[in-house]
């Protein structure tokens, strides 16, 4: 039986396709992620997914939009300075932003599922130790009832260092921080590291 699984990325999608093939589902990608910042990242990205579609004979289908504009149009009223306790204070492994994110990208996965005749699609994001999974699950599961489709879900993480290690094997690309343009500053910015350890401290 075929399932849409939406992919954020070639290197998480190594141990989701594998899994799901093992419980008799042949996977169909699907790439939507209008967060991804700058547009070479998302072509990196995007390449990345194409060449783990051709190594594991997989179909692929992509949104070839970049959609950066979009993006921040969506998130722009729940970003804040870099003292906000969104940026700097989170305890529960995501940003306000990242619920729109994750809302937009399953959302849409959802939707291509109901146009295209899937009766059940899932996503990589699933796979990832850095999300919000009981928030991504309840938002999977409301926008399936919207389009009248199955949301498979499955805890990936279990898998995380096999899919590393796959990814390796398969030579995809390797990405370094989620994606969008606050994630990038956040993984690499002194200032926000050096002001999360103050902020800690107190």
């Amino acid at each position: 039986m075929e399932i849409l699984m939406h992919m954020c990325c070639g290197p998480c999608s190594c141990y989701p396709a594998k899994k799901l093939r093992a419980e008799n589902f042949e996977p169909v990608g699907y790439f939507f992620n209008p967060n991804i910042h700058p547009y070479q990242e998302w072509r990196r990205r995007l390449r990345a997914a194409r060449e783990f579609a051709e190594k594991i004979e997989m179909k692929l289908h992509v949104d070839n939009h970049y959609r950066l504009r979009e993006f921040l149009a969506k998130v722009s009223n729940v970003v804040g300075a870099i003292d906000d306790e969104d940026t700097v204070k989170f305890s529960d492994g995501f940003h306000r932003r990242c619920k729109i994110c994750y809302a937009w990208r399953l959302s849409e996965a959802a939707r291509f599922a109901a146009e295209n005749n899937f009766e059940v699609f899932t996503s990589t994001l699933f796979y990832s130790v850095h999300q919000n999974h009981e928030l991504m699950k309840n938002i999977a599961e409301g926008v399936a009832k919207n389009f009248g489709v199955d949301f498979y879900y499955e805890d990936f993480r279990e898998g995380w260092q096999e899919g590393i290690d796959l990814s390796l094997q398969l030579e995809l690309y390797r990405q370094n921080y989620c994606g969008c343009i606050f994630s990038e500053e956040e993984r690499f910015s002194k200032e926000i590291k050096n002001f999360r350890k103050t902020s800690f401290r107190d």
